[in-house]
């Protein structure tokens, strides 16, 4: 039996737990929205400066263009030597993209159906390649594509990719194909399909996700890749990345083109990630990723 006293009691007791509870709650939502403000601060300040002049992002510190301009963007719409830095790059980068599928797809296949004499030493050989540093390879790259005339040629910048997209695509493919059960291929083989024709119409729609997956990672490491690219190219395949650093002149740096330029950069990136999204969530959701 419950006392009025202790009942009074109680009552203040309740109220100041509510009270913390409430504080908590609106703690959580303040440490998460001051990090998301923090990480897109960057990018707000990157399109901020690309509508301004270049007088006023060395004058006085604005929040936002006082003298607004689309200046910088016509620039780069309008020089051949800048846009064709943004075809230059799709071209490439969506080549590596395709050649390190075609060649992970069935590497991850006989990883995770098949055991062989060295099989984990070599699946762990292809990890390293990923581990080093692309500039190990810089100089072995441009000789050797110095004598085959491959220089300057997209080719050359997908093929180089490849060296550390693969091994990235067949760790992502081999997770998502080792939880495929290995009874799927046994009664395709059964109903009487080929091993092609089983891989493509029934093993590759399985592992959907795990296909996106490895197609973001590799657009995205391929379009972020500074050092092969600047290498390997030095006028008809020259990728923006490289053309960026070409912005110095005899009145200075032109920092309204170099932003506007940084702001078209990032636009492939997050029209890749809006069509995979739910690839990666499937991705991460699975432990795949």
């Amino acid at each position: 039996m419950v006392t009025p006293g202790a009942a009074t009691i109680a009552q203040p007791r309740q109220a100041a737990a509510l009270n913390r509870t409430r504080s908590s709650v609106r703690l959580g939502w303040l440490v998460p929205t001051l990090y998301i403000i923090f990480l897109l601060l960057p990018i707000y300040w990157l399109i901020n400066m690309s509508f301004k002049t270049n007088q006023e992002i060395t004058g006085a510190f604005t929040l936002w263009p006082r003298d607004f301009t689309l200046r910088n963007y016509t620039v780069i719409f309008t020089d051949p030597s800048w846009y064709s830095g943004y075809i230059n790059s799709i071209i490439y980068v969506v080549m590596n993209t395709v050649i390190s599928l075609l060649v992970a797809l069935p590497a991850a296949y006989a990883f995770s159906r098949y055991r062989f004499v060295g099989d984990k030493h070599l699946f762990f050989w292809l990890l390293t390649n990923r581990m080093a540093p692309p500039a190990v390879f810089a100089l072995p790259f441009f000789q050797l594509y110095s004598a085959f005339g491959l220089i300057d040629t997209h080719l050359a910048v997908a093929l180089a990719h490849c060296l550390f997209n693969v091994p990235l695509a067949v760790w992502i493919l081999e997770g998502f194909m080792s939880g495929v059960p290995k009874e799927v291929d046994e009664t395709a083989y059964i109903d009487g399909y080929s091993f092609p024709l089983f891989f493509v119409r029934i093993f590759m729609p399985l592992i959907a996700s795990g296909i996106g997956v490895a197609a973001f990672f590799c657009f995205m490491f391929s379009w972020v890749e500074l050092l092969l690219a600047r290498t390997l190219t030095t006028t008809d395949a020259k990728p923006i990345s490289a053309i960026m650093t070409r912005t110095v002149s005899a009145s200075g740096l032109d920092w309204g083109v170099l932003a506007a330029a940084g702001v078209l950069t990032i636009i492939p990136g997050a029209l890749v990630i809006y069509f995979v999204r739910n690839y990666i969530a499937k991705g991460f959701a699975l432990g795949r990723v």
